[in-house]
């Protein structure tokens, strides 16, 4: 068994694609370069990200299919489904290598099991951008923090700059443990120190939240609670479209 392994950075996956080809060689594996797992029985090599190797394979894809199954290839790849690197590989590799685009080909398994991932993907960004809340610490940073299943931040992060151009605020994935800082200007990934942020609730710790945040919390609370009305309290319908593991990180919801 050939095993190849990359940093698990799309750029990466990309260059890897340029290498089979290169090389003429395509792995029956493929794993991160933290987790090898080599044996006696399989030929590793590492793949080093290149961005122009990465450009040229993004760039002649886009000539084979449409900008639509490019970005459903990304959204797969976020999805960090098992095998799906080798599912984005055959893909792609089928896509080269036909006269006309395969994208709408259903038949065939990697394209259907890639927007099914993309679809996933994507209603999971969604929710994020819909069900964030922000806390307000002292230095006058908004912090949010959420746990996704797939890896959706790159997805957002252009959407929250949008709409809070005028903040500084932080979103953080605490499943992955990295977020984005954002300082008026830009994003930049990085990652919380411990200690500063609760794991399980997502609420800032007490020494660096500011002072009246506690207090524009219990209001949001108390305003939730009036607005209610009882006589049309649907639970099913309301878990189905907020998902209870959003519950911990919505302010509302706390007692």
């Amino acid at each position: 068994m050939i095993t190849w392994s990359y940093d698990k950075t799309f750029e990466g996956l990309l260059t890897l694609v340029f290498d089979c080809y290169q090389k003429k060689v395509f792995p029956n594996r493929i794993v991160g370069t933290d987790n090898p797992q080599p044996s006696l029985f399989q030929s590793d090599y590492e793949v080093f990200t290149d961005e122009q190797m990465a450009k040229r394979v993004w760039d002649g894809l886009h000539r084979k299919v449409s900008a639509t199954a490019c970005q459903m290839l990304y959204y797969a790849f976020l999805s960090e489904a098992k095998d799906v690197e080798m599912m984005i590989l055959s893909y792609m590799r089928k896509a080269f290598a036909s006269e006309s685009s395969i994208e709408l080909n259903f038949g065939d398994k990697d394209v259907l099991e890639l927007l099914k991932l993309d679809k996933k993907v994507g209603r999971e960004a969604e929710r994020i951008r819909m069900f964030v809340r922000f806390q307000k610490a002292k230095d006058d940073t908004y912090y949010a923090s959420f746990d996704p299943r797939y890896n959706v931040l790159p997805l957002v992060v252009k959407h929250f700059e949008n709409r809070f151009a005028d903040q500084q605020w932080i979103i953080y994935d605490t499943r992955r443990n990295y977020g984005f800082y954002y300082d008026l200007q830009v994003s930049s990934e990085f990652k919380l120190v411990d200690g500063l942020v609760d794991s399980a609730t997502g609420l800032l710790h007490g020494s660096i939240m500011d002072s009246e945040e506690q207090l524009f919390q219990d209001m949001w609370k108390s305003y939730f609670k009036s607005m209610c009305i009882k006589e049309r309290i649907n639970p099913r319908l309301h878990v189905q479209l907020l998902p209870k593991r959003f519950w911990k990180y919505l302010i509302e919801k706390q007692a």
